[in-house]
């Protein structure tokens, strides 16, 4: 059974070529276009691991991650997040609030391939 990835991004060219990129290793993908959409979609998909863009509409990816770790099983779905900041407090708050990993964009895709699969445990 593929393992199942959320994508959670504003940008569609970035969605676009993640999208194709994990579809492309196999994996079973869906997309948010932003932070509320992400949350509904993280309750009726249950991926394995979340994509997720820090700055977003209706909610910021910190506010997701929060929200998604406040969860009952909110800790056994793995996430990372991407974002244009990439100064040490930005990173340091993406972690403090629950993201497995912190990555800046631009970014490089066979980096972030093998992050996901070390976090899915490949």
């Amino acid at each position: 059974m593929a393992k199942k990835i959320l994508i959670a991004d504003d940008e569609a060219n970035i969605v676009a070529s993640l999208e194709f990129l994990m579809r492309q290793k196999g994996y079973e993908v869906r997309v948010a276009g932003d932070g509320a959409q992400a949350l509904a979609m993280v309750a009726e998909f249950a991926p394995d691991l979340l994509l997720l863009d820090v700055m977003m509409p209706q909610l910021s990816g910190y506010d997701v991650c929060q929200r998604i770790r406040a969860l009952p099983d909110g800790q056994r779905t793995r996430i990372i997040m991407l974002s244009a900041k990439g100064r040490e407090a930005e990173v340091s708050k993406g972690l403090a609030v629950g993201a497995d990993a912190y990555v800046t964009k631009p970014f490089s895709t066979q980096d972030l391939v093998a992050r996901v699969a070390q976090l899915l445990g490949e």
